[in-house]
């Protein structure tokens, strides 16, 4: 039954993303059929602006919602594996504020001096800020034990980073406001084949790591005792851990901005539908998950009010906050009955 299972969920939510990919396509402020859409990928398109909207505008937009997405739900998993808590995500410890932190003071200091910021240098200011985010919350661990403190805390975190970032975003010169503001606030928008190649390479060169510690993230997640006794190199994987899921939540923040909730919420979900927590099951269902929920997101933040965009991270806190909370009461419930 549970290979049944498993077998019927992969197929539903590669079906979903199919489903989904195709939509955000086809929906926008310029409706596209599916029939033009074939035409256009098969060099055939005869209307050029739908040629390019297609082409340069929204399947780079379409690609960069899966990859992201999926490298988000990644994120969340590895942290509520190092945690050993199913609360915790890039999100709420802070780690995506941190990051958007020194992505912004870097892009100001790259455009005061008039020059645009590298991808190479967004993926590192991003990643040099989760770390020092999840840097503070490690730090605070070894103070706090439980688990709703140490959440707090990063709660806190993030809302100082995030007040930091809007303090000199207000203050930075107007041509940087209009660069930044969109990016702040959360946005798939702009996204370019150059940008996904980067993303590309970032997640799966994070993907190729979670392979090689898939083994010792079973025994882990068996208790740390248990992984001592089978051999489990507990520091270096807790190092492999952070680096990992740091380095895909810094890679969405430097592109697409804080989205919030994906991280938190989408291994829960796959959790539940999957009814395992086998690392080698849950690492391909929370990156295919977190490719559909982002998808399905954001085709709601451009379409719902086309032609008004709102950012992905409030349609992702509306969707995604009550099974957050269902979640949390789910626990807590399980908690009072044992």
């Amino acid at each position: 039954m549970s290979r049944k299972r498993r077998v019927i969920f992969f197929a539903l939510i590669i079906l979903i993303i199919g489903i989904l990919t195709w939509l955000n396509l086809a929906l926008g402020s310029a409706k596209v059929s599916g029939r033009e859409i074939i035409e256009i990928f098969r060099g055939l398109g005869s209307d050029e602006m739908h040629e390019n909207i297609i082409m340069s505008i929204r399947l780079p937009r379409t690609i960069s919602a899966i990859l992201l997405g999926g490298a988000l739900a990644l994120s969340g998993y590895l942290l509520q594996t190092f945690f050993g808590n199913p609360i915790v995500g890039p999100f709420v410890l802070g780690i995506s504020s941190g990051a958007k932190l020194l992505v912004a003071l870097a892009m100001i200091f790259f455009l005061s001096k008039g020059k645009e910021m590298g991808l190479f240098s967004m993926v590192g200011a991003a990643f040099i800020g989760a770390m020092g985010a999840m840097a503070f919350v490690l730090l605070i661990s070894l103070k706090v034990k439980r688990m709703s403190v140490l959440v707090v805390c990063g709660i806190m975190i993030g809302y100082i980073c995030s007040a930091i970032t809007d303090f000199v975003v207000t203050f930075a010169d107007d041509s940087n406001i209009v660069n930044l503001h969109n990016w702040s606030m959360g946005s798939l928008s702009g996204m370019n084949m150059d940008e996904i190649k980067i993303i590309a390479v970032t997640v799966a060169a994070c993907l190729i790591l979670t392979g090689f510690i898939l083994k010792p993230m079973g025994a882990y997640r068996l208790g740390e005792a248990y992984a001592k006794s089978v051999g489990v190199n507990i520091p270096l994987l807790r190092v492999a851990l952070i680096v990992a899921s740091s380095l895909l939540a810094a890679c969405v923040t430097a592109f697409a901005g804080p989205i919030s909730f994906v991280g938190i919420a989408v291994p829960h979900l796959v959790r539940s539908g999957l009814k395992t927590d086998n690392a080698g099951v849950m690492i391909p269902g929370c990156f295919l998950g977190g490719a559909a929920v982002t998808l399905l997101c954001d085709a709601a933040a451009r379409s719902v009010f086309a032609p008004t965009e709102v950012s992905i991270s409030s349609v992702t806190a509306f969707l995604l906050v009550p099974v957050v909370i269902y979640m949390m009461i789910k626990r807590n419930d399980r908690k009072e009955s044992l």
